[in-house]
C-alpha cells in the first residue's frame, strides 16, 4: 500500500497516456556525427516493421550517394518531394501535407535538424515532424549530437565550427525512444577514407576540418552522455509511475548533507574528490527547520558553502522540514540517490539521547542507500560557530507578563470554586491554561507558565495548603507529569505554529508567483511584460527591479516605455553585459564583481538569452539566503519565458509580414507580367502598323487600330489606377470628403463612363423616389460602382442583364449590384475581396484582382460594409451599405 503512487500522480499519468495515445510515436536514431550509421539503422528497422505488416513509407531519406543505403530503399513507397520556387531556383523539400493526406502508420524522415527552403510552411523540418506526430502518424528520424541546442556552444568550442541548424532539447526529451548509433573514431575515419560517408574529395576535406580524430572522440562522449542521461531520466520516471521507492543503483548519484556549520566546506571538498573518482552527478542539500533561526555567522557560512558547492559543479537544493532525516531520505528516494554523505557529529552525546540522532535516523531509514560519515578536509583554522537562536526561546516581555497573569487568574478562579472541585480537576485547569499560553505565545512564556502553574498548584491546593511542603510523595510524580505534559503540549503547539508560519510564507510566495504568471500571460508587448514583472518582483522582494533587454546592436538597454527603477551608469552596464555574455549571476552579494550596486541575473529561455534582471537591494546580503535567491531565480525564469514569448510572437509577425509581402510581390509581378504584356503588345502592334503603313491601310482600318491602342492604353490606365488606389487604402492615406448627394449622381457618372462596355449587358436601375441623400465622397463611390459593374461585365456572359437597386434599411442605404452569371463558388463569398484573388473559372478575364478589394476599403472608410452572396435563380449580388446620417460629432456638410 505504501508503494502505490499518489492519486495526483496517477491522474497526471492518465492524462499523459491519453495525450500520448492521440499522438504518433517518435523514435530518434541518435549519433555523434554523420557516417555512424543512423540512416542505415533506421532503414533496417523500417524494413523489419514492414515485414510485420506495418504501413511504412519514406518521407525523405538522404543517401548521400551511399550504395548500401540506397539498396535499403528498394520496395518502399517514397513520397514525392514538393517543388518550391525560390528566386528562380526550383528547390525540393519534404512534403508533410502529402504524408498527412496519405496517413501511413509510420513515416521515415531523415535529418531532423534540416532547415526548409523559404516559402515552406515551417522553417525547420522538426516542426514538420511535430505536425505529423500531432496527426497521429509515427515517425522515425535521425539526429546528430551537434544539432542539439544546448550543446551548440560546446560543439563550437570543440570543433571550431558553429552549427547553425539546431533542434530544441525538448524534442529529444519527449521522444518515445532513442537508439544510439555508435561507431569508434578510428572506424569512422576508415569509412570516410573508403568513401562510404562522402565522395572522396569531400571526405578528404572533412577529415582535415570537422572530422579530426579528437573532434570525433569528444562528440562521441557527448552523444554517449546525452543517451545515458536520457536513459537515467526514463528509469526515474518509470520508478515514479510505478511507486517504486527502492533505490536502483544503475548509476551513482551522491547527495551531500550540510548544515549551518563552517565545517561544511571540508565535507563538500571531500565529497568532490569522491565524485571525481566515481564520475557521477552530485547534489548538496540543506534542510532548514521552520521553527529555528540560525545566527548571522552560521548563515554566512551556509551561503559560502552552497556557493562553493556550485563552483565545484554540484547542484544545490534547500528544503524546509521539521525532521531533517525524513526530508533527506524522501529527497534521496525521489531522485534515485545511491550514496548519502554526512559529517561526523560534533555536538555532545546527551543531545542525541534527549532529542534523537539525525545520523541514526538516516542509517536506519536508508535501506538500499549507502550512508557515508566523513570528517572531510582538515583546515588550519575554522571560525567558531555562532549560537543557534530558537525563535521560541526569546519573546517580548509583555508575553511573559500576560502568561503569568493568565496562570494567576486561573489560580484565583480555582480558589473561588475549590470546594466544588477535586485536585485532578484543578490540575486539568492548570494544564488547559498552559495549552492556551502555548498556542498564543513562544516557548519561553509557555515554560514560565508551566513552572508557575505547578508552584501555585502546590502552594494553594496540595495538602498542606499554603506551603510548598508535600505530605504525600505521590504528588511529586503528579508535578513531574504536569510539567512533562505542559512541555509536550507547548512543543507540539509551537511546532504546529511553525508549520503554519512556513505554510503561510510558502503560500504568499506561491500566490505572488502565480499572480505574476497569470498577469504575464495576459500582456503581449515587451514593455508591458517588463513593467508587469518588475512591479511584482519589487512588491515581493521590496527592492528596485530593472529588466534590461538586448537591442538590435546587442547592447542591453531599458525597453522603451518602461520607467527606470534605479540609475544604471557605465559601471552597472558593464556588469550587466558580463552577465549577459557569461550567463552567470554577478554583482552585489556575490563573489563576481561584488562592488556593483545591483545584483544581476541572466534571463535565459529555450532560445537563449532574452535579457538581464537587475535588483538593487538595500542589504547586499539579502539574496545570499538560498531560499530568497531561489525564489528570485524562479521569478526571473517566468519573466524570461514571457519575454521569449513576446520575442517569438514579434518574430513570427515579422516573418508573416515578410511572407505576405513576398506573396504579394509574386502575385503582383505575375499579374502585371500578364495583364500589362497584353495591352502593351496590342498598343505596340497597332501603333507600329500605322507608322509602317505605306498607303495600304484604309482610313477605317487606321481608325480601328488607333481605337484599339486607345482602349488598351485606357485599360493599362485603369490597372495602374487600381494599384495606386490599393496603395492608398493599405497605407491609410485614403481621405474621404463627404457631401450630401443622391446616389443617382455617382451611379450616373459610372454608367456613362462604362457605356461602351455595357452595350452587351442591359442595365436595370431601380432607385426609389423617396431615397434620401447620403453623405458620401462622390469620386470614391463612383469608383465603387465602376468596379462592381466591371466585375459583372467580366464574369457574366454577353446578353445577361445587370440590375442596380437601392433601399433604406435600418438607418442605412443598401445598394445591390446583381447579375445573372455563374454565381459564386461555396467559400468564395469572403475570399473574393482579398487582394489578387480571382475566381478560377475566370482565368481569361483581365485584371489583377484588386477591384473588389478597393471597393471594400472605400466602403469601410465611409463607415459601411460590403459583402457578396449568390442570387436566387442564378447569378451573384454584391451589396454594400452607406450610413444615411453623419457620424456622431460631425456636423452636416452643405448639400
Amino acid at each position: 500500500m505504501d508503494n502505490r503512487p499518489s492519486p495526483e500522480a496517477l491522474l497526471q499519468r492518465l492524462r499523459e497516456e491519453e495525450a500520448r495515445a492521440a499522438r504518433g510515436r517518435l523514435k530518434i536514431f541518435f549519433g555523434a556525427s554523420p557516417g555512424v550509421g543512423k540512416t542505415y539503422a533506421m532503414l533496417e528497422e523500417a524494413r523489419a516493421k514492414r515485414r510485420e505488416g506495418v504501413d511504412v513509407i519514406v518521407g525523405v531519406v538522404e543517401t548521400h550517394g551511399r550504395a548500401e543505403t540506397t539498396a535499403l530503399l528498394d520496395g518502399f513507397e517514397v513520397v514525392p518531394r514538393k517543388q518550391i520556387d525560390y528566386r528562380g531556383v526550383a528547390l525540393e523539400e519534404f512534403d508533410a501535407d502529402a504524408v498527412i493526406t496519405r496517413r501511413p502508420t509510420l513515416v521515415l524522415v531523415d535529418e531532423l535538424a534540416h532547415t526548409n527552403a523559404p516559402g515552406s510552411r515551417h522553417a525547420k523540418r522538426w516542426q514538420d515532424v511535430e505536425d505529423l506526430l500531432a496527426a497521429g502518424i509515427s515517425v522515425y528520424t535521425t539526429l546528430n549530437v551537434q544539432h542539439l541546442e544546448s550543446l551548440n556552444d560546446i560543439v563550437a568550442q570543440i570543433t571550431g565550427v558553429h552549427v547553425r541548424e539546431t533542434v530544441p532539447d525538448s524534442l529529444l526529451d519527449e521522444a518515445d525512444e532513442v537508439e544510439l548509433a555508435d561507431l569508434s573514431a578510428d572506424d569512422l575515419l576508415k569509412r570516410m577514407s573508403e568513401g562510404k560517408v562522402y565522395v572522396p574529395d569531400q571526405a578528404a576535406r572533412a577529415i582535415q576540418e570537422f572530422f579530426r580524430k579528437g573532434n570525433l572522440i569528444a562528440l562521441r562522449e557527448l552523444a554517449l552522455r546525452q543517451t545515458a542521461e536520457r536513459v537515467d531520466a526514463q528509469m526515474r520516471g518509470y520508478m515514479r509511475e510505478h511507486g517504486i521507492r527502492e533505490i536502483w543503483s544503475a548509476a551513482d548519484r551522491i547527495l551531500v548533507c550540510i548544515g549551518p556549520n563552517p565545517l561544511g566546506a571540508r565535507l563538500i571538498r571531500a565529497a568532490k574528490r569522491m565524485v571525481g573518482g566515481l564520475k557521477c552527478d552530485w547534489e548538496v542539500l540543506f534542510v532548514e527547520a521552520p521553527g529555528l533561526r540560525i545566527s548571522a555567522s552560521d548563515r554566512a557560512a551556509l551561503v559560502e558553502n552552497l556557493q562553493l558547492a556550485q563552483q565545484l559543479g554540484a547542484k544545490t537544493v534547500t528544503l524546509s522540514g521539521l525532521n531533517a532525516a525524513e526530508e533527506v531520505l524522501a529527497y534521496a528516494r525521489a531522485n534515485n540517490v545511491t550514496k548519502i554523505i554526512v559529517g561526523k557529529p560534533t555536538h555532545p552525546a546527551w543531545r542525541d539521547m534527549l532529542f534523537g540522532s539525525m545520523l541514526d535516523q538516516l542509517v536506519r531509514g536508508s535501506g538500499d542507500v549507502d550512508v557515508y560519515v566523513m570528517t572531510g578536509d582538515v583546515e588550519p583554522s575554522v571560525r567558531a560557530r555562532g549560537p543557534r537562536v530558537d525563535r521560541g526561546a526569546w519573546a517580548p516581555v509583555g508575553h511573559y507578563v500576560w502568561s503569568t497573569l493568565a496562570v494567576v487568574f486561573c489560580a484565583a478562579i480555582n480558589l473561588a470554586v475549590f470546594r466544588f472541585l477535586t485536585l485532578t480537576d484543578v490540575a486539568m485547569v492548570f494544564l488547559l491554561v498552559v495549552a492556551v499560553v502555548g498556542s498564543r505565545y513562544e516557548r519561553g512564556p509557555t515554560i514560565v507558565a508551566s513552572f508557575l502553574g505547578i508552584a501555585l498548584f502546590d502552594f494553594f491546593f496540595v495538602p498542606p495548603r499554603f506551603t510548598f511542603a508535600v505530605s504525600d510523595v505521590s504528588y511529586i510524580l503528579t508535578f513531574g507529569v504536569m510539567l512533562v505534559i505542559a512541555l509536550l503540549i507547548s512543543g507540539l503547539t509551537l511546532r504546529i505554529r511553525a508549520q503554519a508560519e512556513t505554510a503561510r510564507v510558502r503560500e504568499r510566495r506561491t500566490a505572488a508567483l502565480y499572480a505574476m504568471t497569470r498577469e504575464l500571460a495576459a500582456v503581449r508587448g515587451e514593455a508591458e511584460i517588463v513593467t508587469t514583472a518588475s512591479r511584482h518582483m519589487r512588491s515581493t522582494f521590496g527592492t528596485p527591479v530593472q529588466i534590461l533587454v538586448p537591442s538590435d546592436d546587442r547592447r542591453l538597454e531599458v525597453p522603451v516605455g518602461t520607467p527606470l527603477a534605479y540609475p544604471i551608469d557605465d559601471k552597472e552596464q558593464s556588469v550587466a553585459a558580463w552577465v549577459a555574455e557569461r550567463q552567470h549571476i554577478a554583482g552585489a552579494g556575490t563573489d563576481t564583481l561584488p562592488a556593483a550596486q545591483g545584483l544581476y541575473l541572466p534571463l535565459v529561455a529555450a532560445t537563449g538569452l532574452v535579457g538581464v534582471l537587475g535588483v538593487r537591494p538595500s542589504d547586499p546580503k539579502q539574496f545570499q539566503d538560498p531560499v530568497a535567491l531561489q525564489l528570485l531565480e524562479t521569478f526571473a525564469s517566468q519573466a524570461a519565458l514571457a519575454l521569449e514569448r513576446a520575442m517569438l510572437a514579434d518574430r513570427a509577425q515579422r516573418e508573416a509580414v515578410a511572407v505576405e509581402a513576398e506573396r504579394l510581390r509574386t502575385s503582383l509581378l505575375s499579374s502585371l507580367s500578364h495583364d500589362m504584356r497584353t495591352p502593351l503588345g496590342a498598343i505596340t502592334g497597332a501603333v507600329s502598323s500605322v507608322l509602317e503603313d505605306k498607303g495600304t491601310l484604309s482610313e477605317a482600318t487606321r481608325r480601328d487600330l488607333l481605337k484599339t491602342a486607345l482602349e488598351e492604353a485606357q485599360r493599362m490606365n485603369r490597372l495602374i489606377a487600381n494599384l495606386l488606389d490599393m496603395i492608398r487604402v493599405e497605407s491609410g492615406a485614403l481621405e474621404v470628403q463627404k457631401e450630401w448627394l443622391p446616389l443617382e449622381e455617382p451611379l450616373g457618372v459610372a454608367l456613362i463612363r462604362l457605356e461602351d462596355r455595357l452595350r452587351e449587358h442591359p442595365v436595370s436601375v431601380q432607385l426609389p423616389p423617396e431615397l434620401p441623400a447620403v453623405p458620401l465622397d462622390e469620386v470614391l463611390i463612383e469608383q465603387v460602382f465602376i468596379n462592381l459593374l466591371e466585375n459583372a461585365i467580366k464574369y457574366t456572359p454577353a446578353g445577361t442583364p445587370i440590375d442596380v437597386s437601392a433601399v433604406m434599411q435600418d438607418g442605412t442605404v443598401r445598394v445591390d449590384v446583381a447579375d445573372r452569371g455563374p454565381g459564386l463558388r461555396p467559400g468564395d463569398e469572403g475570399r473574393i475581396f482579398d487582394k489578387f484573388y480571382r475566381a478560377p473559372a475566370s482565368s481569361a478575364a483581365s485584371g489583377v484582382g484588386l477591384g473588389l478589394t478597393i471597393c471594400r476599403g472605400i466602403v469601410t472608410a465611409h463607415g459601411g460594409r460590403i459583402w457578396a452572396e449568390n442570387r436566387p435563380g442564378g447569378g451573384a449580388v454584391f451589396r454594400f451599405t452607406l450610413p444615411a446620417s453623419p457620424p456622431p460629432g460631425v456636423g452636416e456638410a452643405p448639400a
